[in-house]
């Protein structure tokens, strides 16, 4: 039997990716159906470490503190030598926030608690996934994509604007679309394994035999859990026993420890570690996002966040077209999001080659809070800045007072789906009020006093300037008060994004 239905977005695949997507187009009031074609959603933990610009993500979406609540700091590193004495240092350089980034380290979360928080936040907002729903085939055609789904043995054909895949490293989406995957296989193969572990603290990431790549060994306690993760290369060919029994035999084998007992196995995989990076984000109307555009290896936390800012980035652009904006603006997802995946892609196999020699330390580059869109045809300043930020950069957080004397964060002001403009000891009435942007003027006898001077000095203002900051919180626009004529076209996507608009 067959049935027949029309939605704005289809999306396909229930990951972190997708269900970023999902909350963004719920936020905005556009009609689309989130299909998943796993039974049950993921159980494993594969990416479980929570990137500070991910941190400000969730922040907007109204979820942070679920996700800091859930999970914990990433624990020192406990390096044992080969006598049976250890060594402990911080495999996350340490940090502290500033009024400019509030979140200045990682946070530690299993992926399949993450995507649990988001579902409960896309339930909220009235949708939920369909698991069991499978994508067969799509074609494209001047009315958008016709897609057919496969539900327990029932086959339906579902009309829609736009398809995305975030389906993951082996997306039908994209093999269907013809998009070469284009990369290499790293020459590592590694097991990742939950399971409850006896005899081993919590209070470190224990690590066996850095320095070797045929008997690397880490435990991991996951925070959030009362799992351990067991991460280890294994050779490239042949069978691996990931059963308790054969873990526990590995530990023995790697660690020479004796008392170390897998009693259970939550969740486990062998993989092969490689880097690819699609040639094309989209073909018309459909779009990779995640896994789908950009495989990694785990080394450095990246993957799954570059995924979630991937859907952040294509979420608002989106709903914007839906609503009346020019189709180009969809051209920028591609433009924006593709280059970052290329620079982490090359970041995490740098870090992949420093932890083949045992040097698993992290500082800010992994963090992703310098990453931005300087390149973007959305980046526009008046004049040119000679000193940042720029254009294009992620826009800071700010501490400041409300005239009523209140606190006020920056960031809670561009909590939303609105586009937000800032004016540094500039006159309100230069500007008219639009549905889709909110107006805001700091300085002495304004709305907003930048009582600690945070403001200015996080934005390099001077008297006169205005700053426009996107839906995602990147900064489309500097300019000064001549030049306000300039941000029209930035307005004009403001009101197309409204919702219902």
């Amino acid at each position: 039997m067959t049935s027949h239905s029309k939605i704005d977005v289809l999306i396909c695949g229930a990951g972190a990716a997708g269900l970023t997507l999902a909350i963004e187009l719920a936020r905005r009031g556009i009609a689309f159906r989130l299909v998943e074609k796993m039974d049950s959603p993921f159980h494993g933990s594969r990416g479980k470490g929570i990137q500070p610009r991910t941190l400000e993500v969730f922040e907007d979406l109204g979820i942070v503190d679920r996700i800091i609540a859930a999970g914990g700091l990433y624990p020192a590193v406990r390096e044992y030598r080969s006598d049976g004495s250890h060594t402990e240092s911080e495999v996350v350089e340490r940090a502290e926030p500033t009024p400019a980034e509030p979140y200045a380290l990682p946070q530690m979360l299993p992926q399949y608690l993450t995507e649990a928080i988001l579902r409960d936040r896309l339930c909220e907002l009235g949708h939920a996934p369909e698991f069991g729903c499978e994508l067969i085939d799509f074609s494209q055609g001047e009315a958008g994509v016709v897609a057919r789904l496969r539900r327990h043995g029932n086959d339906e054909v579902v009309q829609a604007r736009y398809l995305v895949g975030a389906d993951g490293g082996r997306s039908s989406v994209r093999k269907t679309l013809g998009v070469d995957f284009p990369g290499k296989t790293l020459g590592v193969r590694a097991i990742v394994a939950d399971v409850v572990l006896d005899g081993l603290s919590r209070d470190a990431w224990h690590r066996f035999n850095d320095g070797s790549m045929e008997r690397q060994l880490a435990v991991c306690p996951l925070a959030g859990t009362a799992l351990f993760q067991i991460q280890a290369p294994i050779p490239l060919e042949g069978e691996v026993d990931l059963s308790a029994a054969g873990l526990t035999a590995m530990l023995h084998d790697r660690s020479g420890r004796g008392d170390l007992l897998v009693k259970s196995v939550s969740w486990a995989s062998a993989y092969q570690m490689n880097a690819r990076l699609a040639d094309r984000y989209r073909v018309q109307q459909v779009f990779l996002v995640g896994d789908a555009a950009h495989i990694h290896p785990p080394t450095g936390g990246q993957g799954l966040n570059t995924s979630i800012q991937d859907a952040y980035n294509l979420g608002w652009k989106l709903a914007a077209v839906l609503n009346g904006a020019e189709d180009a603006l969809l051209d920028t997802y591609e433009q924006e999001r593709r280059p970052v995946a290329a620079e982490v892609l090359g970041l995490s196999t740098q870090l992949l080659a420093a932890a083949k020699q045992g040097d698993m330390r992290r500082g800010r580059n992994v963090r992703q809070l310098d990453l931005g869109y300087a390149d973007s045809v959305l980046a526009l300043e008046r004049p040119e800045r000679l000193h940042g930020p720029y254009a294009g950069d992620r826009a800071p957080d700010a501490p400041m007072r409300g005239a009523s004397g209140r606190p006020v964060r920056l960031f809670d002001l561009l909590k939303g789906t609105h586009w937000t403009l800032f004016g540094y000891e500039a006159d309100r009435a230069c500007v008219a009020a639009r549905a889709g942007l909110r107006i805001h003027t700091v300085g002495e006898g304004a709305e907003l006093v930048d009582e600690g001077g945070h403001f200015r000095a996080g934005y390099a203002v001077s008297a006169g300037e205005w700053v426009l900051v996107r839906p995602d919180g990147y900064i489309a626009a500097i300019v000064g008060t001549e030049q306000l004529g300039a941000l029209e076209v930035f307005f004009q996507y403001a009101e197309c994004g409204m919702p219902g608009a």
